[in-house]
């Protein structure tokens, strides 16, 4: 029978520990954890069902999250990994835009818990860890869950791939969209971008200003913003002209990333960014080195492959910083529950090629059997569509509940059934095979 939302009262919340779950658990000899304070009632977000009951506040770690439970709950519990990451400073915010976005698994019946993670920028483990927490605020202070799903969207897929190995107890299932669950290869054609573009534009940085490895993002004061790098590509691409009134030496710029990349030119902005400023909150966070480097890659698909190779700027990863990245991000494929994926096939912001990674990775780890994966002939990337998640959901609960492995066909069919009108929206490719990550982002 659906569990009720029990009564809480308001209280203050624990100050931030600055200090992350694992050592916390080292210091306590893994005898306890912190006990969390529960959160209180708080009007929920717009967007969201009717009757749903919402819980708002900041964990022990100083991490907002947000718990919202439907009126009439099937007993699921569904936590979320989000996006990202976002820069700077971690906003309670965020949590608003996540539950709106993704309210469906509300409509389901489902009960959603995310935490908005402690750190801004590129950190996954306390994120993991951030995951974990909000799950026990619920079961401590919402209800036990009859089953428990982690949902990873996007990067948010790094996060729980990671609490899926951290906490193996904790899931039931995994449902994992849009993800990015290649571990840090799926960034190494940012670093390829900033080269190529820097060897096409000369503008970033110009020759007047100081000179860095661009595998660094930016340099330690520079107050370069998203706006002024944007204003730089224009003007060497002429990006926010009509293809038509380009001149051919734009055309043939915007041809070549394009064309080496394997990106539409509708993302090259985006990409320049993560390969600017995420890249430094990268390096920032390594110690002020570079886990990404384009030492010995050889580019192909430009009008002259050897003279764009001989001439790019290249730059060798820093070991240390490789293995400490590595560390915080990768997953080994070790999941002991059923594992569902879907991706958008046409998605130029996580490529769709990184799932032939994940499916290696489980199949090396002997869990090949615990995936089954989904594509949909798509170019959206954070969210696909009211019709294609409940499926989803669905089936991964059938897997989990009844041991009746989905199959894409069977999904596809489903999602038909479900919502008829929207048959039309129900776009799963069951003949889609990816190819493998290295067909896309050039091995190192």
């Amino acid at each position: 029978m659906p569990h009720s939302v029990v009564d809480v009262r308001p209280r203050s919340t624990l100050a931030a520990w600055g200090m992350s779950l694992a050592g916390l658990l080292l210091l306590a000899g893994c005898a306890s954890v912190p006990k969390e304070l529960p959160p209180p009632k708080v009007a929920c977000p717009e967007g969201v069902p009717a009757g749903t009951q919402c819980l708002r506040s900041q964990d022990s770690a100083g991490s907002h999250f947000l718990i919202a439970t439907p009126a009439k709950w099937s007993g699921v519990l569904v936590v979320h990994a989000h996006g990202g990451p976002a820069l700077g400073e971690p906003k309670a915010s965020r949590a608003d835009e996540d539950i709106k976005r993704w309210a469906i698994t509300l409509s389901e019946g489902h009960a959603w818990a995310g935490s908005v993670f402690r750190q801004g920028g590129f950190a996954v483990t306390t994120a993991a860890e951030d995951t974990e927490r909000v799950r026990r605020i619920f079961v401590d202070h919402v209800a036990k869950p009859q089953k428990t799903l982690l949902h990873g969207q996007s990067w948010g897929a790094m996060v729980a791939t990671r609490a899926a190995e951290l906490y193996p107890k904790s899931w039931d299932g995994i449902l994992l969209t849009s993800g990015v669950v290649a571990g840090p290869t799926s960034y190494d054609f940012r670093l390829d971008l900033r080269a190529i573009y820097q060897h096409l534009c000369r503008n970033h940085p110009r020759p007047d200003e100081p000179q860095y490895p661009l595998s660094l993002g930016l340099p330690a004061g520079s107050t370069l913003t998203p706006a002024e790098l944007a204003n730089r590509a224009n003007a060497c691409l002429g990006l926010r002209k009509p293809a038509a009134q380009r001149t051919p030496e734009e055309a043939q710029k915007i041809k070549t990333i394009v064309d080496v990349l394997k990106i539409p030119e509708s993302s090259i902005v985006s990409h320049l960014n993560w390969g600017t400023f995420t890249l430094r909150d990268v390096v920032e966070k390594s110690g002020g080195a570079s886990p990404f480097g384009n030492d010995g890659v050889q580019y192909s698909g430009s009008s002259n492959d050897a003279a764009l190779n001989a001439e790019v700027l290249r730059f060798k990863a820093d070991a240390k910083a490789r293995a400490r990245f590595d560390a915080d991000v990768n997953h080994q494929g070790r999941f002991k529950v059923p594992v569902l994926t879907t991706h958008g096939i046409g998605d130029s912001t996580v490529f769709v090629e990184g799932s032939d990674t994940l499916r290696q990775r489980m199949a090396a780890s002997g869990n090949g059997a615990r995936l089954v994966q989904t594509y949909v002939n798509s170019s959206q990337h954070s969210y696909l569509g009211d019709p294609i998640y409940p499926p989803l959901f669905e089936a991964l609960l059938a897997w989990v509940n009844q041991g009746t492995q989905p199959t894409p066909a069977g999904i596809a069919a489903r999602c038909v059934a479900l919502r008829p009108a929207q048959a039309a929206e129900c776009r799963f490719d069951t003949s889609y095979t990816p190819r493998p990550l290295a067909s896309r982002i050039a091995p190192r």
